[in-house]
């Protein structure tokens, strides 16, 4: 991929940039969010996925989405996916219910294309083939907010950020919060979460706990494939100095999947008593310096996801193993320079290690540092930046970006970005045995331009969003006379480009309506066939009655809400011959203050009990209907 037409193109889209204004205010980049978002996440609407560090969504060029934890709450239940399909450019697919194996692609990028992040930590699974991460082990209880960034972002953020950046904030409010929630198919949901702050100091606690007999993975079996995790987490801060900030954070979750399999004689996905047992864990602890014209932010970061299988047909013993583990030093800054000039700088060493039932322990490690100056002054903020990374196996890369954001008056604003993302080969994919160490990195370069009036979730809200992403050196699995069992190459190009049209709009102070269409083409540009499961028509509209004064948002009495999911028709696999079909899911919920400090809430999904697949041979989550409880001091 030339190098040069792409930075000729970003010094003609954007003028230098930086994550500061002349005078800050909440709304603008500041160096103190962190402590802000604590108090209370809903004071600005905060980015750290488009820059590294702490911006307001209106001062870059990037297509951001921030979903918070009124509109996570208001959601209700513990199913992530029912949360994120309201995310412009996002559909998901999945094996099975809640806790089964669940990908989620933005703008039609493979679910390991895009770079997640739990509290700024990457917890990809590094075991796992692809090296992504399963949304099926998160659940809403632990969740405070969710910041995604669509669009290739590795010059901040360096490999797997080719469709974008997820990073998900785990609940850290001060005071006392909690809910309990029983339903359908013997399904309860707890969780709970407190956090004290002080002077200078934060410390607090979430925790969640769901369980569920569930339904039939199998489309075609009766044996119901149950679920039950647990999750707590924490953090605290204190401040060491005016000027320095210590922090820590980590969580864990542990939980059991009943699955099915393919028994013997006819080997066809049916009914089985197998089970899949997975811990995952993450946790960082660092500095943040502010000082007048210099912040800064180290850290030390580690995740780990293991996984057991077992089957009692052979046995107590596990059948297959696999266990990942990714750790990360990292050093980030910005230096204000003069005025809004400012300039952002970072560098991070990266190494991950694996181990699986059939394949040797392997190790890896790659260091990469980037530069981005930045503007933000009046209604004009851009950026321009360029990383370079140094990867054991494959050697020396470099990837460029840029962004711009111009106010045109009234809430409305213009922007767009350009931005080239990597893949780094997986451990799996370099080093088992159908492993190829001469591998390189994946490629993508994406360009977006919006129209914008105002922000999500905040008042009126309209967003016009048009795309393209071109990939290269996909790495896919291949067969020849070499290679009789199969071996990874990299042999793939892709294309992917299409509109987003996202509205928020109280029609009174009692009604409000939103929603989020999608219109996504990929293509398979050697083959000329659509990508796997990316449906091209995708959308969410929901709608929010509050019998009180002021809005929805306010829950001021009684509030009435539906959510109705639609995905249009897509294949299950590259050769395109497996259709998946089309669907329409509707969700009602509704939720009664019954003091200033308690409200009991309830929800029916999947109204009309719509049958759909969104991986070929797999049921989708039935009708159900839920009530529960939640208190807040």
């Amino acid at each position: 991929m030339s190098k040069f037409p792409i930075f000729a193109g970003l010094c003609v889209l954007a003028v230098p940039s930086a994550a500061w204004a002349q005078d800050q205010a909440p709304g603008d980049d500041c160096a103190d969010c962190d402590k802000i978002v604590i108090a209370d996440l809903r004071v600005a609407p905060i980015t750290v996925t488009a820059n590294g560090l702490d911006t307001a969504v209106t001062n870059t060029g990037q297509s951001v989405s921030i979903i918070d934890t009124r509109e996570i709450d208001s959601v209700q239940g513990a199913d992530i996916a029912r949360v994120l399909a309201r995310a412009p450019g996002v559909t998901l697919s999945r094996s099975g219910g809640p806790g089964s194996v669940t990908s989620v692609s933005v703008r039609g990028a493979g679910s390991e294309q895009l770079l997640v992040l739990v509290d700024g930590v990457p917890v990809a699974d590094p075991a796992s083939p692809a090296g992504g991460f399963d949304f099926g082990n998160l659940f809403t209880g632990m969740v405070g907010k969710i910041d995604l960034t669509r669009g290739s972002n590795s010059v901040v953020w360096g490999s797997d950020a080719i469709g974008g950046v997820m990073d998900v904030a785990t609940r850290r409010d001060d005071g006392f919060a909690a809910s309990a929630e029983y339903g359908s198919r013997n399904t309860a949901f707890l969780r709970g979460n407190g956090g004290v702050a002080g002077d200078g100091y934060f410390v607090g606690l979430a925790g969640s706990w769901y369980r569920t007999d569930g339904f039939s993975a199998a489309a075609g079996g009766t044996e119901p494939d149950g679920y039950d995790q647990l999750a707590l987490g924490g953090s605290a801060f204190v401040d060491v100095t005016p000027e320095l900030e210590a922090f820590v954070r980590g969580e864990w979750s542990r939980g059991k999947l009943d699955i099915d399999g393919y028994p013997a004689p006819a080997y066809t996905l049916a009914d089985t008593a197998e089970t899949q047992r997975t811990e995952r864990w993450s946790g960082a602890a660092g500095l943040n310096y502010y000082g007048n014209d210099l912040t800064l932010r180290a850290a030390y970061s580690i995740a780990d996801t293991s996984r057991d299988y077992f089957d009692p047909t052979f046995g107590t013993a596990p059948t297959y193993s696999g266990d990942g583990r990714s750790q990360q030093v990292l050093l980030r800054g910005e230096y204000r320079l003069i005025g809004g000039l400012a300039l952002a700088f970072g560098g991070e060493h990266a190494w991950s290690d694996y181990a699986t039932t059939y394949d040797a322990a392997a190790r890896t490690h790659s260091t990469g540092g980037y530069l981005q100056l930045g503007w933000a002054m009046g209604g004009l903020a851009a950026h321009l930046g360029g990383r370079v990374d140094d990867h054991q196996r494959f050697g020396t890369h470099a990837t460029f970006g840029a962004d711009i954001s111009y106010g045109l008056g009234n809430d409305w604003r213009l922007r767009a970005s350009l931005g080239e993302g990597f893949k780094a080969p997986t451990l799996f994919q370099l080093y088992s045995s159908y492993g190829n160490p001469d591998l390189q990195p994946e490629q993508s370069t994406s360009v977006d331009i919006a129209v914008e009036k105002g922000e999500r979730g905040r008042g009126l809200h309209y967003a016009l969003t048009a795309f393209r992403r071109e990939s290269e050196q996909l790495i896919g699995f291949a067969y020849d006379a070499a290679h009789p069992y199969g071996v990874y190459l990299n042999t793939g190009r892709a294309r992917a480009q299409g509109l987003e049209i996202e509205a928020n709009y109280a029609l009174s102070d009692a009604l409000s309506l939103g929603g989020a269409y999608s219109f996504v083409a990929t293509r398979d540009k050697a083959t000329g066939r659509d990508l796997a499961r990316r449906p091209r028509h995708s959308a969410t509209f929901y709608a929010d009655w509050d019998s009180g004064l002021g809005s929805a948002w306010d829950r001021g009495g009684l509030v009435l809400g539906a959510d109705l999911r639609l995905a249009g028709r897509s294949f299950d696999d590259a050769a395109n011959n497996i259709r998946l079909g089309g669907y329409a899911v509707l969700d009602l919920r509704a939720s009664f203050p019954v003091t200033e400090a308690v409200e009991v809430f309830g929800r029916v999904e999947n109204v009309f009990d719509r049958e759909y697949q969104t991986v070929a041979g797999y049921n989708s989550v039935p009708r159900g209907v839920f009530a529960g409880v939640r208190a807040r001091m």
